[in-house]
This record gives structure tokens, C-alpha cells and sequence, in this order.
């Protein structure tokens, strides 16, 4: 049996990629990549696959019977992209799609998740048998803007007091590797989420704890941060869909306190102090 993972060079997929290969013979994955020659290194087959060259996708699911379809990271793209590839699949006779979607992304008021819905539409519709992981914020997406905090004298956002249950990155990446190499998730939506929900005051702390220096947590208005953003240099676009997002996070929707990340990787998820020590590395 062949399981095809998307994007598997990218951050989520190499992760998703070396868990896999500890559950499942290395023979009987397939990277389905872009640019084969950059997954060279993960000591698995590899194929080209772009989503942008629909030609590329049927050929590349020839022999695929499981699919993970990590999200795209082209948004506004990324509707068209994944309609292409269950399109695909279903010519193909792929007979289970694994699909990484946006927490509560039925009802979360992030921008990112109107695609989400849309592809999970999709998919119901498309008659192959389905599973549906949606994946709350990673750590690092936050722990990325610690030397920018230190070197600033402060952690700054907009998320004023809204708890945020994040979990590392490698915690999605095995929660994908769990439900591919075993039964039981067909038909499933898992919230995935981290155990330990922080605001980003508490984040500011910890950071303040490790480096031994006072970094402050500074709150802003959603305008002003993303003016923030864009004088380091990120585009408008990019820097107010970015400060939105701490909106959201203000409003819970980045809060899940069921736990089911950690029930389906048998562990606690990776708590927060362990991702600030390995961005502080």
C-alpha cells in the first residue's frame, strides 16, 4: 500500500515524512513534491507533483492508494489547488484522502478559513472516503518572532487576552502519522490543538524567564501592529492578514481545551517552554 504526502519538503511535511517512516516500510511512501530533487534527503521515493500543472497530479497518484493532502500555502490559491488534486484522486482511484484543515474552521473567523471549509466541501463531495485534521496554530509561528522580540526590547501583537492552544509543529506531524498508519479515522474531523493554552503575555514571560531579559508584552491595535509588520519589511497584504489573525486569536478562535491532539499521539503535546528553548538555540 503507497501513501502519497504533499508538499513533504515542506516544514509539516519532512516532519510528517520521518514519523511516518518509523510506523510504515520507507518503500511504500511517496514525496509528492514540485521539485523531486529537493526531497533527495528524505530517503523516500519522490514525484513530481504541482498543483499548478494539473498533467503532473494524475501521473503522480498512479500508485497511490492513501493520501495526505497538506494544505497549500498560496492563499486565495488554495481552493482551485486542492479541487485539482481531489480531482485527481478520485480519477486515480486513491481510496482515503487525510486532509490538514484550520481548527473549528466551521466557525473560526480567521481569513484562513473560508478555503478550509471549502476544500472540506470538497472532499465530502467527492465520494473518496475521507479524514479531516484540523490543525490549530503551531508554536513556532509565534517562537519565529523571539529574535525580533529580543532585539526590540518587547514582544508585540494584538491579542490582547485571547488564549491560544498552539502546539509544536513535529506534535501535527505525528497526530498525520498516527491516523495514516493505522485504522479507525475514516469519516473523522479531529480538533487538534495543544493542552496548554497561553496568551501572549505568558509567552512574553517565558521568554523574559529563558534569556534572563525583561521583554515586555506589548498589546497594539490591529492597524498599528500591522504598520508594525510593515516596516520590517513584510508586504501590506501579508502584514494585516497576519495582525487579523491575532484579532481571531482574541475573539478564542486558536482556544481548544478537548485534548484531542494529545489523545491520538498517546502524549502530552510539547509545552510551550520546550519551543521557546529550541528557538532561543
Amino acid at each position: 500500500m503507497k501513501i502519497g504526502i504533499t508538499g513533504a519538503t515542506g516544514q509539516l511535511g519532512r516532519l510528517v515524512v520521518e514519523q511516518l517512516k518509523q510506523r510504515v516500510v520507507a518503500e511504500n511512501l511517496v514525496a509528492l513534491v514540485r521539485s523531486p530533487e529537493k526531497a533527495a534527503d528524505l530517503g523516500i521515493a519522490a514525484t513530481v507533483f504541482d498543483y499548478d500543472k494539473p498533467e503532473t497530479l494524475s501521473d503522480g497518484l498512479s500508485s497511490i492508494e492513501h493520501l495526505l493532502l497538506i494544505s497549500g500555502n498560496e492563499v486565495g490559491q488554495r481552493k482551485i489547488q486542492h479541487q485539482r488534486v481531489i480531482e485527481a484522486a478520485r480519477q486515480a482511484g486513491v481510496k482515503w484522502i487525510v486532509y490538514t484543515s484550520l481548527l473549528h474552521a466551521e466557525t473560526s473567523t480567521l481569513s484562513l478559513a473560508a478555503e478550509h471549509v471549502e476544500t472540506e466541501a470538497l472532499l465530502r463531495a467527492s465520494g473518496i472516503p475521507y479524514t479531516i485534521l484540523r490543525n490549530g496554530w503551531y508554536t513556532e509561528n509565534y517562537t519565529g518572532s523571539i529574535p525580533g522580540a529580543l532585539k526590540a526590547g518587547a514582544f508585540v501583537g494584538s491579542t490582547g487576552d485571547g488564549k491560544i492552544s498552539s502546539a509544536a509543529r513535529a506534535d501535527y506531524a505525528e497526530a498525520a502519522a498516527v491516523v495514516l498508519s493505522s485504522e479507525g479515522h475514516i469519516g473523522k474531523v479531529y480538533e487538534l490543538a495543544g493542552d496548554e493554552a497561553y496568551t501572549l503575555r505568558d509567552l512574553a514571560a517565558e521568554i523574559s524567564k529563558q534569556t534572563g531579559k525583561n521583554i515586555p508584552y506589548n498589546n497594539l491595535p490591529e492597524a498599528e501592529y500591522a504598520g508594525v509588520l510593515t516596516s520590517l519589511g513584510l508586504p501590506e497584504a501579508i502584514a494585516g492578514a497576519i495582525a487579523s489573525w491575532d484579532i481571531g486569536a482574541s475573539r478564542g478562535d486558536l482556544f481548544d481545551d478537548r485534548k484531542v491532539l494529545s489523545n491520538l499521539i498517546g502524549r502530552p503535546t510539547t509545552p510551550l517552554a520546550e519551543t521557546v528553548k529550541a528557538a532561543l538555540v
